[in-house]
């Protein structure tokens, strides 16, 4: 029968005529960029978040940057970051001329491994980076107590873990600037490009609202150099509609991980769930040893499947001039290897489940 890696027109067809309503709204008004519809959304998620400021910007990618902008990242700077994650946590980095320094993660959350980034540290280090990998927060009690040795900002890139839990925390409030995306694919998606930046510090929040916006105040005067990182009205109010129901999607995601779970129990390794974190399950991935071939037979099913991801960021071309050889750091290195995300979606049935992990077990 086939399942798709992901069904987005399933999920819309439960919302379609609350989003058109709200689509509607914003042309009546013609309110297409900031405004009204997007500090609502700002409002809503600062409430869900459990945060002071809640403020939208155009991409996740441009959420990093306007932080490490505020954070005052210079040229030369030293940033850490986890050499398994998605390109943009390191782009950022470099689009500020500075140089991203990667660390390695634990082979069974995927998260940052603290002992490998603490080795990293220099005099020239100036922040970290922490990844909440797949839909799980990292160790970002410990990242925080390695911050206040050395001094460092703190950028959480929760832009996988929207709705995620802590020690009773949501993901993204933990340091001094938490950067979501509203990348379609994720659990909590647009229709287009966006992201978010969290703080609950004031100083901090104004400088972000300066800089996704040219760095002007009042109109044409500007004060510094910022970007134009602005959230759609568009995508402010398809947000709404979505952050609504996020919990009870995030919620079937789980239990879709715990069907698969089921099944895989003693026959393969699991994604495990950190102590004192809830799981959003942004991906349910897999480590195997054939994954290439699994993932052929798969395919040859009609079964989805994804590769998170499958180059190292040291090994990546474009940071070549760094130096990072194969075997710098072998837990990323065995991840790109071997990690396999299968099908998982809200709109997702138990049927689905089964189909998709009988395939996997039968390939393995």
């Amino acid at each position: 029968m086939g399942v798709p890696f992901l069904d987005l027109k399933a999920q819309y067809a439960t919302i379609k005529d609350e989003v058109l309503a709200g689509v509607a709204s914003v042309f009546d008004d013609q309110a297409f960029v900031l405004g009204k519809y997007v500090e609502a959304f700002e409002a809503e998620c600062a409430k869900y978040l459990g945060v002071k400021h809640a403020i939208g910007v155009s991409n996740g990618s441009d959420a990093l940057l306007i932080s490490l902008m505020a954070a005052g990242i210079q040229p030369g700077d030293e940033v850490i970051v986890p050499a398994f994650t998605f390109f943009a946590t390191a782009g950022a980095v470099a689009r500020l001329n500075a140089k991203p320094v990667f660390c390695d993660v634990h082979e069974d959350s995927f998260n940052i491994d603290l002992k490998s980034a603490a080795a990293k540290v220099t005099k020239k280090t100036k922040a970290i980076i922490p990844v909440d990998l797949y839909g799980q927060c990292a160790d970002m009690e410990g990242v925080l107590d390695l911050a206040r040795e050395h001094n460092l900002a703190v950028v959480e890139d929760a832009a996988q873990a929207f709705g995620a839990v802590r020690h009773g925390r949501k993901a993204g409030t933990f340091a001094h600037y938490g950067c979501f995306s509203f990348y379609p694919t994720k659990n909590l998606g647009g229709a287009g490009d966006g992201g978010m930046i969290a703080t609950n510090d004031d100083e901090l929040a104004d400088r972000v609202k300066l800089l996704r916006l040219h760095g002007e105040r009042p109109r044409y005067h500007n004060k510094v150099v910022g970007i134009c990182g602005r959230l759609d009205g568009l995508q402010a109010v398809v947000l709404s509609v979505k952050l609504k129901r996020l919990d009870q999607w995030n919620g079937r995601r789980a239990e879709i991980a715990a069907r698969y779970n089921g099944h895989f129990e003693g026959k393969l390794a699991t994604p495990p769930v950190s102590e004192g974190n809830s799981h959003i399950y942004h991906q349910y991935t897999l480590r195997l040893n054939n994954r290439d071939a699994v993932a052929k037979k798969l395919a040859e099913q009609a079964i989805g499947c994804g590769v998170y991801y499958p180059i190292p960021l040291h090994l990546q071309e474009c940071f070549k001039q760094l130096g990072g050889k194969k075997g710098d750091l072998p837990v990323s290195e065995k991840l790109c290897e071997t990690a396999l995300s299968l099908p998982v979606f809200d709109q997702m049935t138990d049927a689905q489940v089964d189909e998709v992990a009988k395939a996997v077990l039968a390939a393995v």
